[in-house]
């Protein structure tokens, strides 16, 4: 049976590494992005390899809920699923709302990926042995352990609000994998641990993304983040890739593959249930899998 995986965010950066190393080895790749020119160079990349099986584009603007169930419902309308990659991600400077109403950060790196991959699943189920990826960053550990609310208390600082958003779809990727656990649906995280990207360029440049605290420390700060993300996204698509396909890893679930490129224990207030719970309430109260 032909093999099919989707990769969000696939039209550059981590994103088009982890699915050009998908195609490499044999699957047919859809890349998801918004910019349909970039979607097409990101696949005529990709189908310049010789792949096995040709890639394709698929253009949807995931801080858009309505986009994300548009998308899931032509995805299942192709058949059977063997890898999804949500690899989506963004950092704001500045607080924005999506067009829904809803807090940019959480909307794009929790609310998006959960609606997707639910949508999913039958897809996902019909083609196990199948694979989830969720791709997590080390940020959750500057997170609030607060989900009462989309937003947390407090003033708005991108990189602990987008670790925040992160925490909170490690802690349901977790519980997915428990729930799903017997289906044939394997569940995993994955840690690039950071790299050259679009994102981390535009964003980790400016000292109003951290706490006040940490601007005291901003020459020091910045440094730290210039060397964590100076790396290639093809090396720090290595995780992503090991989780979406090792061999080593078939039969096992709710597992974390480090930036090493091998499982670690999980960031401890990812595994608390209750942590879990508000997520999940919260994930289902903003995002529900039919629209109002």
């Amino acid at each position: 049976m032909q093999q099919t995986a989707v990769v969000t965010a696939g039209t550059a950066g981590i994103g088009f590494e982890t699915a050009l190393g998908l195609a490499e080895a044999g699957l047919e790749v859809v890349v998801i992005g918004r910019d349909p020119e970039r979607g097409a160079r990101a696949v005529e990349r990709i189908n310049s390899t010789g792949p096995l099986h040709s890639a394709r584009f698929l253009a949807a603007d995931l801080s858009s809920l309505d986009a994300v169930r548009d998308l899931a419902g032509r995805i299942l309308a192709t058949g059977p699923l063997t890898v999804l990659v949500n690899n989506v991600g963004a950092m704001f400077p500045a607080r924005q709302d999506t067009v829904d109403g809803i807090e940019a950060t959480f909307a794009v790196n929790h609310l998006s990926p959960y609606l997707l991959t639910e949508l999913l699943l039958p897809a996902l189920r019909v083609g196990a042995p199948s694979r989830i990826v969720n791709v997590t960053s080390g940020a959750v550990g500057v997170a609030k352990r607060v989900f009462d609310a989309v937003e947390p208390p407090g003033g708005y600082y991108g990189f602990h609000w987008y670790g925040r958003a992160k925490l909170a779809n490690l802690a349901h990727t977790l519980q997915l994998a428990d729930r799903l656990d017997g289906t044939g649906v394997s569940v995993f995280a994955a840690d690039p641990g950071g790299a050259a990207t679009g994102m981390t360029d535009g964003t980790l440049r400016d000292p109003k993304i951290v706490s006040p605290g940490l601007r005291l420390l901003w020459p020091l700060v910045r440094r730290k983040f210039a060397r964590s993300t100076s790396g290639p996204a093809s090396v720090a698509a290595k995780s992503s890739l090991f989780a979406a396909i090792d061999g080593s890893l078939a039969g096992r679930t709710g597992v974390v593959i480090g930036p090493g490129v091998h499982p670690v224990a999980p960031f401890r207030a990812a595994t608390d249930p209750r942590i879990a719970e508000a997520v999940r309430r919260l994930s289902e109260q903003h995002a529900p899998l039919t629209a109002a």
